[in-house]
């Protein structure tokens, strides 16, 4: 894929305008005082694998509508005392995997929460999932996720997905094992947009780490990418053509631009030149507003792959760095 999106030094001053409802903190107070009505009941079922070094444990608690929301939690065996927490959120379609998928951040002492994303996962992926999502949607949608209950922002797919995240730093918390002064949220993609949404929705947060996000600046993403699962939400409008108002009043409420507004803990981004899924100046927008501590990563010859395993290791080093100063 060629450079196809603002020369890098356009780049790194893009600040688009902001769509944001005026109700948008009362929407979220709203959404997350709902969730918390329900009894968290967090589940850490040990998991029986025979690892050396990593103990495993099967988890689940009660998302958006008290639903059940699985994933993976896993921390070093033996260490004395409370660790660091790297919430881990998870690209599009893909489910929570394997234990063994998740063995980096252990490995350097710290432990991790695997979040499943509600109804992704089935399939033709690598990344088995075990979470559906019970609420249905009685308006129109494209195939996949992006059109679920676009009418209306409290039908709204993302709606559910950004309180699971939240309610997942709950659970985590909960957890003996976990520093609650240390719980950094993490992902790719998919999962690089909710991390960017929950270190704004929860106070406990104490940094990001936000790859290539989706979900962010919707606008310019659908008017110059091709690619799904933007494309999503063109298909739709391209049959639906009286409602583009509507879609673009719901997803305003979920814009990634419109989190790091209010974002106030140290993160690292990164971003692909060449990223024809998530366009470079929507994640360059999110970074630029982002208003706590921030540094990014650019790789000028990727594409959505991003920094592969050299942005886990710059995370790495971060991390390490931005903890141990407290």
């Amino acid at each position: 894929m060629p450079l196809f999106d603002l020369p890098l030094e356009q780049l790194r001053s893009y600040l688009p305008e902001r769509d944001e409802p005026a109700d948008f903190d009362a929407f979220w107070s709203r959404t997350l005082g709902e969730a918390r009505e329900f009894d968290l009941s967090a589940e850490y079922v040990p998991y029986d694998l025979p690892l050396a070094t990593v103990d495993v444990f099967d988890v689940s608690f009660a998302g958006w509508g008290g639903h059940r929301i699985n994933g993976w939690f896993l921390v070093p065996r033996g260490v004395e005392g409370p660790v660091p927490c790297v919430m881990h959120y998870i690209g599009y379609s893909g489910g929570r995997g394997f234990p063994k998928d998740h063995l980096f951040w252990p490995s350097a002492g710290y432990a991790v929460f695997v979040m499943e994303t509600r109804g992704h996962g089935g399939a033709n992926t690598g990344s088995p999932g075990a979470t559906g999502d019970p609420h249905g949607s009685a308006s129109p949608q494209a195939p996949g996720m992006m059109t679920r209950g676009i009418l209306d922002p409290d039908d709204y797919y993302y709606r559910r997905v950004f309180t699971d995240a939240v309610r997942a730093v709950d659970a985590a918390l909960e957890h003996p094992a976990v520093d609650a002064s240390r719980v950094v949220v993490s992902g790719g993609s998919q999962g690089g947009g909710i991390a960017q949404a929950t270190a704004a929705l929860h106070p406990a947060v104490k940094a990001a780490l936000i790859d290539v996000p989706f979900l962010t600046h919707f606008r310019r993403a659908v008017e110059i990418t091709g690619r799904d699962p933007y494309q999503e939400l063109v298909r739709f409008l391209s049959t639906r053509r009286d409602t583009a108002d509507q879609v673009f009043r719901t997803l305003s409420y979920f814009d990634g631009l419109n989190f790091a507004a209010r974002g106030q803990v140290p993160a690292l981004y990164s971003v692909a030149l060449m990223d024809d899924v998530c366009p470079p100046s929507t994640v360059f927008a999110g970074y630029n507003h982002w208003q706590g501590p921030k540094e990014i990563s650019v790789w000028p010859w990727n594409g959505h792959e991003g920094g592969g395993g050299f942005q886990t290791e710059e995370q790495l080093r971060y991390l390490h760095k931005l903890l141990s100063d407290g």
